[in-house]
């Protein structure tokens, strides 16, 4: 029974991860705008939903090995994101003597884009959730 409501969840529930996860990278594009020679990243998003939905479990980061309280996690490793999403350099679209590719414009569209279908997803979740308590309290 649960895992049949995991299953029913999964999805919704893969999507607003990784949209977090990506919101997370494009603020890291953002603060990083005047950093020299700053690259600019971004997920395949089409991509990383299909390969999180292909996991028999969804996604989740291993945590490192603290040896003190004062030790961080980092949030990534510069390479993919903690579900194994590989992270894509952002194309250039228009050059920086300093060599940042940080486009504000793009990435203030990318950031309102996906903090819209974040929303989104919060939103069937909610229906999805709506759903089931409407099962279960017709069903008794």
């Amino acid at each position: 029974m649960i895992g049949k409501l995991d299953n029913y969840l999964r999805f919704n529930e893969s999507a607003l991860s990784l949209r977090a996860q990506r919101q997370e990278l494009i603020a890291s594009n953002i603060a990083n705008a005047d950093t020299p020679h700053f690259k600019a990243r971004d997920i395949d998003f089409a991509s990383a939903m299909q390969g999180a939905l292909a996991k028999a479990t969804p996604a989740a980061a291993t945590p490192l090995a603290a040896t003190s309280k004062g030790h961080l996690q980092p949030a990534l490793d510069g390479k993919a994101l903690p579900g194994g999403t590989p992270l894509l350099y952002r194309g250039v679209v228009q050059g920086a003597v300093d060599g940042n590719t940080v486009d504000m414009d793009v990435e203030r569209n990318q950031f309102a884009d996906n903090a819209l279908r974040y929303e989104a997803g919060i939103t069937m979740i909610n229906h999805q959730i709506r759903g089931l308590m409407a099962a279960i309290q017709n069903g008794q």
